[in-house]
């Protein structure tokens, strides 16, 4: 299982983001694929999730409204679009899935959030 962030970066709060995920090692439409982050000196934190097949998403209550999470399963990649940055989305971001049992993260990519 191989999960390759990209997309991060710097951005002034109120800009936006797109983070991209691309997957491969498995098969990637039968699975339900996460985006987490972490702050300096926090734990990590789940941000989005979408489902398989019927693409259900959810999204932590700091980010509802204003980040958006998709999958396209031709190209084995998810997405995390970020509108309405703030400085306190200043995390390094991680794709996630979880294959029977165990869990494969990311290397990360890091979006700061600053004027």
């Amino acid at each position: 299982v191989r999960l390759v962030e990209s997309g991060g970066g710097l951005v002034q709060p109120g800009g936006s983001l797109r983070l991209s995920c691309a997957a491969s090692g498995f098969a990637f439409s039968s699975y339900d694929m996460s985006w987490y982050r972490q702050a300096p000196g926090k734990e990590r934190e789940l941000v989005a999730t979408i489902t398989s097949t019927a693409y259900t998403t959810n999204y932590a209550g700091s980010v509802e409204g204003r980040f958006t999470i998709s999958r396209d399963d031709a190209k084995n990649t998810v997405y995390l679009q970020m509108d309405s940055l703030k400085p306190e989305d200043t995390a390094v971001y991680y794709c996630y899935v979880n294959r029977w049992g165990s869990r494969y993260w990311g290397q990360g990519t890091q979006v700061t959030v600053s004027s």
